[in-house]
């Protein structure tokens, strides 16, 4: 078809249905090809998550104008809109059902996980959410229906998001007009540059002279500085090329800090497009470990990860304590980083279109993780005996503990509710995001990341820019009527154990209603017997 021709919404809901992955883009109709939907550098959910939904904003945040100019290649047409915008659809990632090949060596349609509609409408349950929790074995289903595409109530105005979403646009284009998409390599790379030159020289100079906790801490310190630049080139936000800002990135992560930048970037956008989602949004999906909403509690299936979150003997008992607990998870969170990235690559191993944007990449990580292990064992070698080379290695991990508060910060006290695929970009990030105020001195620290709110909304922006382009979001957010959320560290810390800990009271509360059932299920039962044997 031609691009000419105009698309009703239960057109595009039907040819979803046979297959088709299609995406609205200023209301144009693209039609997402399957080589493609495996190969786009961002991965392949980010693309899933929006199947029958308008992309525009997400589309414009996440590429470089180079790249938005081959987008028009992919239109097959235009589609019907209202008088505020696209209707959207569910997509059916979001109710459980992907595509895969079957038996026949064709794409079929599979059922990986059951859909759960809210019956209720609260501010944790709004009636719009869908949650979604080990399939049911008995359905007959294969395949997804019109009704399956349709989304549950809300409780938003279309037309308010689409006012929303029109604003967001207009402040995008003064952020590029402000020329705040402009890399500062000299003012602001320059100095962390000079900062990261200046640990790693501590930490050498103290490990020669057998200092080795010293050296452990710079180490730490050192990698806790450098995944921020890391973070930036994943974001294609350094020098704009996707191929320099990867290879660059790779040197960082994979050569320097023994982590796969490409896991990190397939996660990190997923994170970024379904933000605090309890069945989609990967960075707050820590089960047996940690809850942040009760709704987890239902052993829900991670649409990311393609498995069930149980919440199991195991869980029940460390999520009962989690708020104890927190800061001894996070000071060993590095690790998880470590089992994360591996088990990615081990996968792409086997993944004929291996490394989304080239094979290269992929092979270029798992020489830079052999390189990291080796200069890395080398060190912990060196210092003589193994107690002391496990000093060293929890050290220097631990002192990156920080980096993972502050990340958990800027959402776990947030909004976990799915208000569905009618909320527009600005209003879902506003709604699932903090910044974290702290002194301009000490920014540093925080790498400028604390700017939470400005990055999720423009996550391509130069970091050393965010400041600059916060003070255009808040103007934003008080013309629209929306809330720019902001709190100190140490506030922050408090909102997180509070959470925390009422997840972990309501696990209690559920073992003890279970222990008086029980109590009273063998009371029943001994009084029954005794009733008996008096009959008798």
């Amino acid at each position: 078809m031609g691009a000419t021709t105009l698309w009703s919404r239960d057109t595009v809901a039907k040819r979803i249905l046979a297959g088709d992955h299609l995406i609205i883009y200023r209301d144009h109709l693209l039609r997402i090809p399957q080589k493609w939907l495996e190969a786009h550098p961002g991965g392949t959910l980010a693309l899933l998550h929006f199947v029958g939904r308008d992309a525009t904003d997400e589309i414009e945040a996440y590429h470089h104008e180079d790249t938005i100019k081959l987008v028009p290649r992919y239109s097959i047409g235009r589609v019907e809109l209202t008088d505020a915008g696209w209707e959207p659809l569910v997509p059916p990632v979001m109710s459980g059902w992907v595509r895969r090949l079957g038996s026949s060596g064709k794409q079929e349609w599979y059922n990986e996980a059951k859909a759960e509609r809210s019956t209720e409408d609260t501010q944790l349950s709004p009636s719009s959410q869908i949650l979604l929790v080990e399939k049911d074995t008995t359905s007959q289903a294969t395949t997804p229906s019109l009704s399956t595409l349709e989304p549950p109530p809300t409780g938003l105005s279309l037309k308010v998001q689409a006012r929303h979403s029109k604003a967001y646009r207009e402040l995008h284009q003064r952020i590029i007009d402000a020329g705040l998409y402009k890399t500062r390599y000299i003012t602001g790379y320059g100095p962390e540059i000079a900062r990261y030159v200046l640990l790693a020289c501590i930490s050498a100079y103290a490990y020669s002279h057998s200092w080795f906790i010293t050296s452990a801490v710079f180490l730490g310190l050192f990698w806790h500085q450098l995944v921020f630049t890391a973070h930036d080139l994943g974001h294609m936000g350094v020098t704009h090329n996707w191929a320099i800002d990867r290879l660059l990135s790779i040197i960082i992560a994979d050569f320097i800090g023994g982590l796969s930048i490409g896991w990190w970037v397939e996660n990190h956008n997923v994170h970024h497009l379904v933000t605090n989602h309890p069945s989609h949004d990967p960075d707050i999906e820590h089960l047996p470990f940690f809850a942040i909403s009760p709704v987890f509690l239902q052993s829900l299936w991670s649409s990311y990860y393609k498995r069930t979150m149980y919440f199991d003997r195991f869980a029940k008992v460390f999520i009962a304590i989690q708020h104890k607990l927190f800061y001894i998870v996070m000071a060993f969170a590095r690790f998880n980083l470590y089992a994360n990235s591996y088990t990615y690559l081990y996968r792409k191993a086997f993944d004929t279109r291996r490394a989304r944007g080239g094979s290269w990449a992929w092979r270029l990580e798992m020489t830079g993780l052999i390189f990291f292990w080796t200069w890395f064992g080398r060190v912990l070698y060196g210092c003589g005996t193994w107690q002391k080379g496990l000093a060293y290695l929890l050290v220097s991990h631990v002192v990156t503990s920080p980096l993972h508060v502050q990340i958990v910060l800027s959402h776990f006290t947030m909004s976990t509710a799915d208000l569905g695929p009618t909320e527009s970009f600005p209003h879902r990030q506003m709604r699932t995001t903090t910044d974290v105020i702290c002194p301009e001195t000490i920014g540093f620290i925080h790498g400028g990341l604390q700017l939470q709110v400005t990055h999720h909304l423009f996550p391509r922006l130069p970091r050393h820019n965010l400041k600059e382009a916060s003070a255009l979001v808040k103007e934003f957010a008080k013309e629209q009527g929306l809330t720019y959320a902001e709190f100190g560290f140490a506030d922050g810390n408090q909102e997180v154990i509070g959470v925390l800990r009422g997840v972990a009271e309501q696990v209690k509360l559920m073992g003890k209603v279970a222990g008086v059932e029980a109590k009273e299920a063998v009371d029943r039962k001994l009084a029954a017997a005794a009733s008996t044997k008096k009959s008798a």
